[in-house]
């Protein structure tokens, strides 16, 4: 399909009638600021594909090819993306809220000031450039009850978090190795059984964080870490 068919094809549909894309070839279009709203895309290959600014608010992602794609500024709230493929994918400044990312590949991409309160638990973020991201629960809007970033079991080795607001988050058995975590927010944090190996923690906050069984190997700046000494059940904690 061309850009141009995308275009037209997004502007007939209906709330009764929503867009299907699944299993299309969309790879290397230019589909900056389209409305996907609602859209299936479902095993959609959109490799390369520029997608700045488009809404892709609760569409259907699954198993979607995405390597490289420009996904700045998108809207991915309540999107689906479980299983798809987003490697070196930019997701700059992105909105994701309840979004679906569990099992998704997403080595080396960039998410950098995204706005991730979604499910990312088992997902492949290792090299991914986390820094400034925005993953802390919301505790003034949240009408169906708290909802906060989850990371369980989610590969973060090498990945840079600095900077990044994990408060609240569920970190349970995560793997930090060698993250840079500098000057990190995970505040009351549950990360009970998580990996922190070689990661760098200078500045970082664990005021009053879950940190039953986890590593901290071979760290760096054990010494600035703020209210570490205020975490729960720090004394199961594996240290030097």
């Amino acid at each position: 399909m061309t850009a141009e068919e995308v275009s037209a094809l997004l502007a007939a549909a209906t709330r009764e009638s929503p867009p299907d894309l699944s299993s299309r070839d969309l790879s290397g279009l230019d589909l900056s600021g389209l409305d996907f709203k609602t859209a299936n895309l479902r095993s959609a290959d959109l490799t390369g594909a520029k997608l700045p600014r488009a809404n892709l608010q609760g569409a259907e992602l699954q198993r979607a090819k995405l390597v490289g794609a420009d996904l700045s500024e998108a809207i991915l709230d309540l999107a689906i993306l479980r299983g798809a493929d987003l490697t070196s994918a930019t997701l700059k400044g992105v909105s994701a809220f309840s979004t679906v990312l569990a099992e998704t590949d997403l080595r080396q991409a960039d998410l950098s000031d995204a706005r991730l309160v979604c499910n990312l638990e088992r997902a492949d973020l290792t090299g991914a450039n986390l820094s400034g991201a925005k993953m802390s629960a919301d505790m003034k809007n949240q009408p169906m009850g708290l909802m906060r970033v989850s990371l369980k079991k989610a590969k973060l080795a090498n990945a840079n978090l600095s900077g990044a607001d994990l408060s609240r988050g569920l970190l349970e058995f995560a793997d930090f190795t060698g993250a840079n975590l500098t000057g990190a927010n995970l505040m009351r944090a549950e990360a009970a059984g998580a990996d922190f190996s070689g990661a760098d923690l200078s500045g970082a906050t664990l005021r009053k964080a879950d940190l039953q069984d986890a590593r901290f190997r071979g760290i760096r700046g054990r010494d600035t870490i703020i209210g570490l000494e205020t975490a729960r059940n720090l004394d199961t904690a594996i240290f030097d």
